[in-house]
Parts: C-alpha cells; sequence; structure tokens
C-alpha cells in the first residue's frame, strides 16, 4: 500500500480490556450487575468523542442502565482513567477535558428512544455541562438551548505547571462561537474547584459562519462566512492566555449555502453522519511547518462517472481543479471524498476508484504529483469507513475508534518505481521516496540500483538527471526555510504529457490579507511563501548558467596564456578542496573506482567555481542565517552531487566486478567494461546538460573505457564531439601501454592528432608543461640535450623563435618516435 496506516490506538485493544478487567474486579467484590462506571454488555456503544492537543483520547459508552461513562486514555502513559459518570440515559454530542484533567465540559442531548425533554433541565433540547473532576464536585450548566452545543478546551504551549485560567470553545447550531474564561483554584490540598462560578467571562470569537475546522495541534480555528454570496475563509489563532489574534482574510471561490452548517475536528458526533449532512460539500484546511496552506475542496457528486475536486496553494499564489475519471462504471460512489494531510503531500482518496498524492511543496507540475487508480490493491487500501484528517499526519477512523499515524509505505513506493511503465509515475514516485527522508544512504543505493536496470526506460526525463537534482535537494532542504524557492527540485521544467484518468485546470487565486504585522513561527513562513509570490518573478531557483559563464572564460583565458588574479583561482581551486575533504569525511568506505586520483584541474575548477556562485546566491537570498552554516550548507550540497556520481559509478563497478586492470590497454575489453562505460557516458550526458562538476578522475577513466571498448572510428567520433576528452593522465597511459602493432600505431597517431594546441610556446620550460603532449616530450628531450652540452647556453636569452616550426618539430620528432 502506498500509504502505511500505524495504530496509535485502538478502542478494542487500548480501552476495551481495561473495561472488562475493571467489571471483573467489581463483579469480585460483590458490586453486582450495573451501578455507575459498570459496563455489561453494552460494549458497542463504545465509540471516541475527542482526541485532545496531548494526544489525549476520550471516550464514551453506556452500561446497561443507559448511564454514561467518559473515559480518558492517556497517550503517554498508555493508561486509562474514569472520569465522569452521569447517572441519567443522555446522548454526547461533545466533550473536552482541560490539560490538567480537572475540567470537564460536555454537550447532551435527550436519548432518542426516551421520547421526552432532558430531565436535567427541563424545556430544553441541549444541556452543556461544566464539571469539576478533581475530585469529582461541582456540575454548573453552560447552556441549556434547543440547539446542539460543541465544546472544545484550550490547550496553550506552556510548561507542566497548571494555569490558574482554562479557555473553554463553545460552538453553537446557531452559528457562533465564544470564549469562556474559567479561573480555577486548589482548597484542601489537591481539590480543584471553579473560583469564578456565578460568573464566567464570555468573549464571542466568531459569528454567522457556515463551516469551521479545528486544528488541535496548532490551536488554530478556521471558518468561512458568506459576505455578499461570497465565501471568506479566516482564521483565529489562540494563544497562552487568553489573547488571539484574526491572522488572515482569504476569499474563496467555493459554493457553499447560508443554510448549511458544518464542523471539522470538533470531535465526534451523530450529527455529522447524517444523510443530510453528507450532502455538503467536502472542505478541509492543511498546513505544515514549512508555511505551507492548501485548501480542500469538493463539491457535491453530480455525476458517477467522473468527480471533480480542488486544491487550493495559498502558499503558491494559484489553485489547481482535478477532475478525475471513476475507474469502475458498474460501481457507484457510496462514500465520500476523503482529503488526508501527510506533511509533503495531501492525498485525496476516493474508495474503490482512486488515490491521488498531491505534492504541495512543488505543485507547478502534474508529474510531481501521484494518480493511481483501476488496482484494486491500491484504490482498496484504506478502510471505507469515515475518516478524519487531525494535525499533523493522524487519521481517526470514527467507525472502528481507530487513531492512525498515516506514512508515506516507503517500501511499497520503491516496489511500484520498480513495476510501473508509465513516466509520470515514476517521476511522481521517485519524490515520494526521497521526501520520505528514513535512511538516505540505502534508499539512494535502491534507487541506484533501479536506475542501472532501467537507464533506458525513461522518454520524458533523464533518471540519473532528476536522481542527482533531487537527492541532493532533499539532502539540504530540511537544514533551513526558503530552499525550495532557492534550490532546484527536479531538472523539468515544462510538463505536456497526458496524465491517464485526469485532467487539470490551473488558476491564479488571490492571495490571504494578513491582518497582523508581527509573524512568528509557521505565520512568518506563510508570509514570507505569500511575499515570494507577490514579488519574486522571475523564480530564483539557483542554475549554473553564471558558472557555465565564467568557466568557459577562465579556460579561454588559460588557453591564450592570458592570467587572471592568482589570489581569484587559487580561492576557486581552495573551495574545490573543501568539497573534496567534505566528501571524503563523509564517505569512510574505500572507493573502488579509481576516482579523485589526479588533480583535473578543470574539473575542480568548475567545482569551485559552482560553490562561489550558489554562496553568493544564499547569501542574497537567505536572510537571517549565519554566514557560516550557509557555507557549510553549499559545500554540504556540492559534496552530494558529487557523492551520488559516486555512488552511482561504484555500483556499476561493483555490479559488474571490474578489476584494477581494467586500466590497463593490453588487454580486450569485456562486456562489464561496456556496461560501465555506457553508465559514464549517461552519467556525463546528464550532468554536461546542466553544466554539474564531475568526480577529478571521471574523464580519465570514461576515454581509458572508451579505448578499450570502441571500435576506432567510433573512438574517434566521440573524441571529435567532446563526449571522450583527452586528458593528459589518460594520453600518458596510452602511449606508455600501447604496444607498436601496426593497429595500435594507427591509434596512437589518430590521438596524437588531436591533442590541442599548445597554449604558448615560450615558458619556463623547467616549472610548466602543457596539454600538447608531443611538445612535452620534445621540450624534455632538448632540455635533455641541453644539460648535456652547455655550448647550447649561448643562445639562451632569444626570444626570436618561429613557434609554428617548434611544433612540426616535436610532431615530427614523435611520428618518427613512434615510426609512423
Amino acid at each position: 500500500m502506498a500509504l502505511r496506516l500505524v495504530s496509535d490506538f485502538d478502542l478494542g485493544k487500548d480501552v476495551l480490556p481495561w473495561l472488562r478487567a475493571q467489571r471483573a474486579a467489581l463483579v469480585a467484590a460483590g458490586a453486582g450487575g450495573g451501578g455507575p462506571g459498570v459496563l455489561e454488555n453494552n460494549y458497542e456503544s463504545l465509540r471516541v468523542l475527542n482526541v485532545e492537543r496531548n494526544g489525549n483520547i476520550i471516550y464514551t459508552y453506556k452500561d446497561d442502565k443507559g448511564n454514561v461513562f467518559f473515559g480518558l486514555y492517556d497517550y503517554q502513559t498508555k493508561q486509562n482513567e474514569h472520569l465522569y459518570t452521569f447517572e441519567k440515559d443522555l446522548q454526547v454530542v461533545s466533550c473536552s477535558v482541560n490539560r490538567e484533567r480537572t475540567l470537564l465540559a460536555a454537550s447532551l442531548v435527550q436519548a432518542a428512544k426516551e421520547g421526552r425533554r432532558n430531565e436535567l433541565q427541563p424545556g430544553s433540547r441541549c444541556l452543556t455541562l461544566l464539571v469539576e473532576i478533581h475530585p469529582i464536585n461541582n456540575v454548573k450548566v453552560l447552556k441549556a438551548v434547543d440547539s446542539y452545543i460543541w465544546v472544545q478546551f484550550l490547550y496553550p504551549h506552556v510548561e507542566s505547571h497548571p494555569l490558574p485560567e482554562n479557555h473553554l470553545l463553545l460552538i453553537s447550531e446557531e452559528k457562533y462561537i465564544e470564549q469562556l474564561h474559567i479561573q480555577v483554584t486548589q482548597e484542601d490540598g489537591n481539590r480543584v474547584v471553579i473560583k469564578n462560578s456565578g460568573h464566567l467571562p464570555r468573549q464571542r470569537v466568531a459569528e454567522d459562519f457556515v463551516w469551521a475546522q479545528w486544528d488541535m495541534s496548532e490551536q488554530r480555528l478556521y471558518y468561512i462566512d458568506l459576505k455578499k454570496s461570497r465565501s471568506v475563509l479566516k482564521c483565529i489563532q489562540f494563544y497562552a492566555d487568553e489573547h488571539f489574534s484574526l491572522m488572515f482574510e482569504a476569499s474563496l471561490d467555493v459554493s457553499l449555502s447560508d443554510s448549511g452548517f458544518k464542523l471539522v475536528n470538533f470531535g465526534y458526533d451523530d450529527l455529522q453522519d447524517q444523510e443530510k449532512l453528507s450532502k455538503h460539500p467536502t472542505l478541509c484546511v492543511f498546513t505544515n511547518h514549512t508555511g505551507s496552506l492548501c485548501v480542500c475542496y469538493c463539491p457535491n457528486f453530480d455525476s458517477w462517472e467522473q468527480i471533480t475536486y480542488s486544491v487550493l496553494y495559498f502558499h503558491k499564489g494559484h489553485g489547481k481543479t482535478f477532475t478525475a475519471t471513476l475507474g469502475r462504471v458498474d460501481s457507484r460512489v457510496t462514500k465520500g471524498i476523503t482529503f488526508l494531510s501527510l506533511d509533503y503531500y495531501v492525498a485525496v482518496y476516493l474508495p474503490g476508484h482512486f488515490f491521488h498524492l498531491l505534492n504541495i511543496q512543488h505543485p507547478d507540475l502534474i508529474c510531481h504529483s501521484l494518480f493511481l487508480t483501476g488496482n484494486s490493491e491500491v484504490i482498496d487500501m484504506l478502510p471505507h469507513s469515515p475518516l478524519q484528517s487531525l494535525s499533523g499526519s493522524l487519521v481517526l477512523d470514527w467507525g472502528s475508534g481507530k487513531l492512525y499515524r498515516a506514512l508515506l509505505n516507503q517500501s511499497y513506493l520503491l516496489e511500484f518505481l520498480w513495476n510501473t511503465r508509465l513516466d509520470c509515475e515514476k517521476l511522481a514516485l521517485l519524490h515520494c521516496v526521497l521526501s520520505c527522508g528514513r535512511d538516505p544512504r540505502r534508499l539512494e543505493a535502491k534507487i541506484i540500483q533501479w536506475i542501472s536496470e532501467n537507464i533506458s526506460a525513461c522518454h520524458s526525463f533523464d533518471l540519473i538527471q532528476e536522481f542527482i537534482i533531487a537527492s541532493s535537494y532533499w539532502s539540504i532542504y530540511p537544514e533551513t526555510s526558503n530552499m525550495d524557492k532557492l534550490l532546484p527540485y527536479s531538472s523539468l521544467l515544462t510538463w505536456d504529457t497526458e496524465i491517464p484518468g485526469i485532467t487539470l485546470v490551473t488558476e491564479e487565486i488571490p492571495l490571504p490579507l494578513m491582518k497582523v504585522h508581527s509573524f512568528k513561527g509557521y505565520w512568518e513562513k506563510l508570509n514570507s511563501n505569500l511575499e515570494y509570490v507577490k514579488y519574486s518573478k522571475p523564480h530564483l531557483h539557483y542554475n549554473n548558467s553564471v558558472v557555465r559563464r565564467e568557466w568557459h572564460s577562465l579556460i579561454s583565458e588559460e588557453k591564450k596564456g592570458k592570467r587572471r588574479s592568482t589570489v581569484y583561482v587559487r580561492n576557486i581551486l581552495d573551495n574545490a578542496i573543501k568539497v573534496i575533504s567534505n566528501l571524503e569525511a563523509r564517505n569512510l568506505e574505500p572507493r573502488l573506482t579509481p576516482l579523485f586520483q589526479e588533480e583535473d584541474n578543470h574539473q575542480r575548477l568548475l567545482m569551485g567555481l559552482m560553490v562561489s556562485e550558489l554562496k553568493d546566491h544564499l547569501l542574497r537570498h537567505l536572510q537571517g542565517v549565519e554566514k557560516k552554516k550557509i557555507e557549510q550548507m553549499v559545500l554540504d550540497y556540492v559534496s552530494k552531487l558529487l557523492d551520488l556520481i559516486c555512488q552511482i559509478l561504484e555500483a556499476s563497478w561493483r555490479k559488474h566486478n571490474l578489476h584494477p586492470w581494467v586500466l590497463h590497454f593490453n588487454r580486450r575489453a569485456s562486456a562489464a567494461e561496456f556496461a560501465v562505460f555506457h553508465i559514464m557516458t549517461r552519467i556525463l550526458e546528464a550532468t554536461n546538460s546542466l553544466f554539474l562538476p564531475l568526480p577529478p578522475g571521471f574523464h580519465t577513466l570514461h576515454t581509458i573505457l572508451g579505448v578499450h571498448c570502441l571500435p576506432l572510428h567510433n573512438l574517434l567520433h566521440y573524441i571529435d564531439n567532446g563526449v571522450l576528452l583527452l586528458t593528459e593522465t589518460a594520453v600518458t597511459r596510452l602511449m606508455k601501454d600501447l604496444d607498436n602493432t601496426e593497429k595500435n600505431e594507427k591509434v596512437k597517431f589518430s590521438i596524437i592528432v588531436r591533442l590541442p594546441p599548445p597554449r604558448s610556446p615560450m615558458m619556463d620550460k623547467s616549472s610548466f608543461s602543457v596539454e600538447f603532449l608531443p611538445l612535452n616530450y620534445f621540450i624534455e628531450i632538448l632540455t635533455d640535450i641541453e644539460s648535456s652540452n652547455p655550448a647550447l647556453y649561448a643562445f639562451e636569452g632569444r626570444d626570436n623563435v618561429d613557434a609554428k616550426f617548434v611544433e612540426e618539430a616535436a610532431l615530427k620528432h614523435t611520428t618518427m618516435l613512434l615510426g609512423l
């Protein structure tokens, strides 16, 4: 299954055995059958009522006499606790307990079978009560009205000491929300009582709303009111004291009726399961720690053939409306659509039909999201009973009383990656797997194995390129915010291929209007995202275009004999030394491939330039991050790029069991060498288009394998087109290892005439060598002659040397030595 539901709580396993043990103990003590808190055979009434911020779960059941029992399951200690029993046959609408477990708020209505008004408060339909439960003491009536009321205690971020004041939200079916301030005091030791029970101060929080959602983890209230037939989403943030703030307003292009009323995440109640409410549109808000803000919306079903739903990515400034074809024509939609929050993703699930995993950090291209349909194993992976996505990745199955933690199933996604044939699914799965972040080294090894088996199976994108970019991104992304705007996430900029089973329309949406001016935590990140959408056009993602220009400029100047500032070049090369040191420090295993064994100044220049440019890029756009941290992040990022290339090559080397003698020319090439040469060529293609550095020694190894594996005309074609580079190490080894057979002499001469021309014929012959190897060799011979014949010193100092003559003499000399 693409999703793994890890059970955090199960009424049947975590509560029911305890209740049975309680009953058995009472029976053994002679309590007989019945009495408050004694459960006989009425286990089917056991259900979850609420999940509080600290993870504690409130549940209820009725005994055989109809008495209502409230219990609490402590998420930390895994222990159950009896909170309170109402000795009346009532139906629970809502319940909440304060953090210290000294107060219990409950909303109850008369049980349906009674057919009469509530016995505790004649003339009212719904009673909302506040109970002192430490120890059980007074009961205060908060509301006695004909409309339903829901209750929710606030859980502020504070230390463990008891709070002198508690705050309780009352949500009314009459479309208003108010906050009660309840002061408590201790009497007679540990006895906690309400101090201001005669008059509890109330404060109106919201009114005239048609939809509301509670975020228990972040203590936020989202609600929608209708202004002139326009839906406006608002958010209120509650703080540790009684203070709360309206954080933003955002216009929504969704269809909601003024007569409707729906609550999300305010606990379980029978009203939410009524058929009339199931016809209401499904709407929920999701946020995460990166400052994302998504609104997921699905209108009423109007067709059995397709379904339409929308996701508004407010943090990106656009929304997408998807239309999915229902996979089974003969199967009607009997269950509603479910939206689940999964950190960097939102899952859209319609039981029996499809599963859509939406990338909310990078929603621009549909290929970065995974759409699955038609496979019964995939689309039936979740329970078919109503699911509610709570804060974070918690999912509550109201029907079975089970609380899950929803996680992407890395093992399944990897297996699916191996088996799928669609390029869009390969791309989406690759990013899903990398975002999981668990055991990245092992994960990368498995992906590399898949790449090596499917190197030519993708036509819409370059597998190696995408893997290098995506894996490097995820290695550095968690270290600071805004990296998603500054580092490339994918090698793709567009995607035009159709995704089977789904179509979409993308539209710009109005940004939320922030109502406060000072931001912290999540709100600071959301505001930063909104500011980026407003002002950062074009995108700020880093690319190597500047590095490409500067590198070519340096190489061109080098060939012309020009000199840059020594300090500038030294700093660039020092950057490369730091990258290689950083890479070697992180990789303690000995390398099989002969890399990093030569200077390769061209690759070191490219490496150092990338460090310099990326550092400048991040320093410009990452505000408030220390320079040293940015410098280390850059070293880590560039080191990761190189490490991934090394890993791909190491895996191929190990798979084909190559040995060091592959570097010698006096032997025939094997099938294994052909395979490694092919992988290296694909690596070169991937890095060239992005202008990424390669590990020093890569070109030498690639050229040696090329000489081994290719017929001469193919070899020369690769050299002439710049695929194989004639490094000094490779050519020197070739000249030494190849014997003087006619075939080998032809190879040598063909390579010699392709060597680059000298940069300058006049130089310090004792300390300078050039890429033109015949000239190096000729200079070495002349130096030997000069040192053995002092009479030649008289010519030293003369500058009128014919450069062309020297070059031709060197070539002629080399040709004679080789017998050509």
